[in-house]
């Protein structure tokens, strides 16, 4: 997401955040918006009484404007400054010309949003993004980048079955990624900041999840996942690269993973996009292994995350979420493949939210992480063709890493306060600029989506 994002370009621009990694934040990060469901719907889910949110409720149908020069929210294409910031990858500003398609509600149906980018790292960059929303219940996009150094990105999903009123749900992800911002400092809780380097990840991987909805709440899901890890010298100017300070650290050079995962979802959200009640938990366990061989195993993992929304007021949301996660047995296991703390996003078996330290800040076999957010809408406006609502949103995040299972996960936490500021159309585009503040300092953190 933009710091110069006004009207509806904040929500949909958010959507063109810097490079790719997991979930474009873009959600930008090893792997994203990977196990993230982020279908459009509005207040979908109602099958505990009359659902609470009534700040999503779209905006009275207008009759189609004559574009007026002089008038930005009449123009078909809409030039929106980019000031993209993120803790490890520095600020890139450039120009994105957005355009929107709405249905006859006012809610966005397709978002194109190409952009001229330029970062002091990688120098002159573009990209082609392409968000679809045919229905409430399928989605799909294609994004695509290259900078004029090292950086380059294609991500292509496909989701249908989010509505979950079929017995199946199914997601197709296929992603190719090489970046030059990721840093490593060590292991454990207590790692130092004076040992930050830098490295290039370049990785290939292809994930599908299918999903039996027992209920319209209870889902059985199993996830696939193909990736081809390769981790070189690092680029960054005055930042040492792994290569020189870790020489025999597991995970340099390339490394091939199979994972297979096994989940039990419980999913009484109103809205996967923009919640405001219900709840979202997951307990899963998964194999990795470096073939199709079991027996070559990497690692095996055990975790849980929960989501819980609960509206106090119309305007009020407060959000709150754990994550536990374990590696009960490792075997030659890649840095890159424990668990970790940093950044501002949740994947499922992945990096979680500490939003005063960049991604993957933190790294051990496992991870506690507890999330507050109190999202509190304070302006609503029809503004663009759309329905736009802001948020100001205060937050507290809370966790640590870990090496061995009689670790208490409570003790020795990494603390981080910050708030938030949210621009959201509904049904289907949050974009947001986060502050926090860690220990190590202030990180800014823009993208797409709610953390969690």
């Amino acid at each position: 997401m933009l710091l110069s994002l006004g009207g509806l370009g904040a929500s949909a621009v958010a959507m063109a955040g810097t490079a790719p990694p997991p979930c474009r934040n873009g959600k930008a990060s090893p792997a994203p918006c990977c196990e993230r469901r982020s279908a459009p719907p509005p207040c979908h889910r109602s099958a505990r009484g009359p659902s609470p949110c009534l700040q999503l409720q779209p905006a009275p149908v207008r009759t189609h404007q004559p574009i007026n020069w002089l008038n930005p929210t009449t123009w078909p294409v809409l030039p929106v400054p980019e000031i993209a910031v993120g803790p490890n990858s520095g600020t890139t500003i450039g120009l994105i010309p957005t355009i929107l398609h709405t249905n006859s509600a006012n809610q966005i149906t397709r978002i194109i949003a190409p952009d001229f980018t330029h970062n002091p790292y990688f120098g002159w960059g573009v990209d082609a993004r392409i968000f679809e929303y045919p229905s409430l219940n399928t989605q799909w996009s294609i994004v695509a980048g290259l900078q004029q150094r090292v950086q380059s990105y294609f991500d292509a999903l496909w989701e249908t079955g989010l509505l979950r009123e079929s017995r199946w749900s199914t997601s197709i992800e296929a992603v190719y990624d090489r970046s030059g911002t990721p840093r490593f400092y060590g292991f454990g809780n207590n790692s130092l900041r004076i040992n930050q380097t830098n490295y290039t990840r370049q990785q290939m991987w292809v994930r599908a999840k299918i999903g039996w909805n027992i209920t319209h709440a209870w889902q059985l899901a199993y996830t696939f996942e193909a990736r081809k890890v390769k981790v070189t010298a690092g680029s960054l100017p005055h930042i040492p690269s792994i290569t020189q300070r870790f020489v025999d650290l597991l995970g340099i050079g390339t490394t091939h993973e199979l994972l297979n995962r096994v989940s039990l979802i419980y999913d009484t959200r109103n809205n996967i996009v923009i919640p405001t009640s219900g709840m979202d938990v997951v307990v899963y366990g998964g194999v990795a292994s470096r073939n199709v061989s079991i027996d070559d195993s990497l690692f095996t993992e055990a975790g849980a995350d929960g989501r819980f929304y609960w509206s106090p007021t119309h305007s009020l949301t407060v959000a709150t979420h754990f994550d536990i996660r374990y590696e009960p047995t490792t075997h030659h296991v890649p840095f890159w493949g424990l668990s970790s703390l940093g950044g501002d996003a949740s994947t499922i078996g992945g990096s979680q939210p500490l939003r005063g330290y960049g991604t993957s800040r933190f790294y051990d076999r496992n991870a506690f992480v507890f999330n507050l957010e109190l999202r509190q809408t304070v302006l609503s406006l029809n503004t663009l063709s759309t329905h736009i609502l802001i948020q100001v949103t205060p937050f507290f995040d809370t966790g640590r890493v870990f090496h061995h299972y009689s670790t208490l996960p409570l003790s020795h936490l990494h603390n981080v306060f910050g708030i938030g500021f949210r621009g959201i159309a509904p049904p289907s585009v949050v974009g947001y600029v986060d502050v926090g503040m860690g220990s190590e300092g202030v990180a800014v953190f823009t993208g797409i989506n709610y953390p969690f």
